[in-house]
């Protein structure tokens, strides 16, 4: 069970804002887009209705199937897969599932919480807690970055799909070692090529990126302050 960290993606903000970051598309090329989602992707879709018709002993069972899942799941979990594991209608149920469980766990101030990650929800505990589960080793081992993977890795988070050019014209150096640093430790990925002369590499962040930052997709990056220096600052 790992805890969560308030916001850790602001720091890839904070090293991003050393640049300045275009992310207008271009032709040929997706762009994904980031900042605020919108409450219906918050929440993990379109809200369902209450779990009308169950008796207290089947929405018990179900309830208790989900969280034993979620309990023992060494990664996050899509709410269509649980929905499969549980055995329970679809990932709508599983959802509504999921958000009553959270009522339940904040109604009696428990320290554990389900949250939505990389693209699917784990069981984890509180943030005020990570101090004292630290003193037990219970606290996965926090990824740490040299200052210039951190920057490369944000400006890929940023302009994702980038070619490697693209970030060194950004950064201002040359970035093909770090890149390979990043991927062998699963951060980031080639996510396609280019239309551009020599089909180059695309760069783009991976399932484990947005779980080492706290995130369930890319959408929830922190958005940029669009009045940036044209080049790093000093």
């Amino acid at each position: 069970m790992r805890s969560r960290s308030p916001k850790p993606a602001i720091q890839l903000r904070s090293v991003a804002g050393r640049y300045r970051i275009d992310n207008a598309h271009r032709p040929g090329r997706h762009r994904m887009r980031w900042g605020k989602r919108s409450p219906e992707t918050q929440s993990g879709g379109p809200e369902s209705p209450p779990l009308a018709g169950l008796s207290a002993e089947d929405l018990d069972s179900r309830i208790f199937q989900l969280e034993g899942i979620l309990f023992i799941a060494r990664e996050p979990i899509s709410s269509r897969k649980l929905s499969e594991m549980a055995g329970l209608a679809d990932g709508t149920e599983a959802r509504t599932l999921i958000r009553y469980l959270n009522e339940r766990y904040d109604q009696q101030q428990r320290a554990i919480r389900l949250e939505q990650v990389a693209g699917g929800y784990q069981l984890m505990t509180r943030p005020e807690y990570a101090s004292w589960l630290r003193t037990m080793n219970h606290i996965p081992v926090a990824i740490r970055l040299s200052q210039p993977a951190l920057e490369t890795l944000a400006v890929v988070a940023y302009q994702q799909p980038v070619m490697r050019v693209e970030v060194e014209a950004i950064r201002g150096v040359a970035c093909g070692e770090v890149l390979r640093h990043l991927m062998e430790r699963g951060l980031v990925r080639i996510a396609g090529r280019g239309e551009e002369l020599g089909r180059p590499y695309l760069y783009g962040t991976t399932k484990d990126f947005l779980e080492a930052f706290g995130m369930a997709d890319i959408e929830d990056m922190p958005p940029m302050d669009r009045r940036q220096p044209l080049s790093p600052s000093a």
